[in-house]
């Protein structure tokens, strides 16, 4: 049983305060256990990190709140995560539309083949959102916008995406998450294969989309657990060994585990 400060949050009439709540969840890969009961509440007020040492499951239970783990044959999940209360592993939860909803980006930035306006419109089609070439601009504009990119890309919204920048393509790829209208972005170690200006545009990004999506960030550097969250998992051999606010699991972390990590004694 793994060990936590798992928060929850309750309001009078018992439904979740959060925007995720995970209980008990557990990830299997055939008969090899990846995450052990794990439980976890996400807000939409605060950035949250998973933190931890390589292969010790953080980006495991991150692909399982968009059922990433679906494309993996050998994966099982047990276990239970509600989005706003529903239950995303029910049979009736459409994975397409939850995959909408719940957007992601990955490690190594992954534009489409295509335009970097259609990069963003891309979703927008194929989820219905604008009736007509105006309101498709519109979204891209925005999405661009808000990802911090329209004033760099404005002029050559043809170019194809793959000819940016890496940074430009992660912030192209988190314009295209945002332009589905998510309410919730899963970020894979979005900064591993960036440099540290390309990083710092990517952290303030993050600063600025706090409190308009819940966002959850797996990252190895602790250093931008600590720039860009406020709170804070530590996983350790599949266990959420400790959660809480980001500066307290720094600076007076209750396990010993995460004591240990923290002060660079393994990991």
């Amino acid at each position: 049983m793994a060990e936590q400060n798992s928060q929850s949050d309750t309001s009078d009439d018992g439904t979740d305060a959060h925007k995720i709540t995970a209980r008990n969840v557990n990830v299997f890969y055939d008969d090899k256990q990846a995450i052990d009961d794990v439980s976890i509440d996400v807000d939409m007020e605060n950035v949250t990190a998973f933190i931890g040492p390589s292969g010790c499951g953080k980006s495991t239970f991150l692909r399982t709140i968009n059922r990433m783990n679906d494309t993996i044959p050998s994966a099982r999940v047990e276990g239970e995560i509600k989005l706003d209360g529903k239950d995303i592993y029910d049979p009736s939860m459409d994975v397409v539309q939850l995959r909408a909803r719940v957007g992601m980006v990955f490690q190594k930035p992954n534009p489409f083949p295509k335009s970097i306006y259609d990069n963003i419109a891309y979703g927008p089609n194929i989820h219905g959102l604008a009736a007509n070439k105006a309101e498709l601009d519109i979204i891209v504009e925005r999405s661009l916008q808000r990802a911090g990119l329209w004033n760099e890309v404005k002029d050559r919204l043809s170019d194809s995406g793959t000819a940016l920048s890496g940074g430009q393509q992660q912030r192209l790829c988190i314009a295209r998450a945002i332009a589905v209208d998510p309410e919730v972005i899963l970020m894979d170690e979005p900064c591993s294969a960036l440099d540290p200006i390309a990083t710092a545009k990517i952290e303030e990004l993050i600063h600025e989309l706090r409190g308009k999506y819940a966002i959850i960030i797996v990252t190895h550097n602790m250093q931008q657990a600590a720039r860009v969250s406020q709170r804070t998992a530590f996983f350790h051999l599949g266990n959420l060994v400790e959660f809480g606010v980001t500066s307290d699991i720094f600076t007076n972390p209750q396990k010993t585990r995460t004591q240990d990590y923290i002060t660079g004694r393994y990991g």
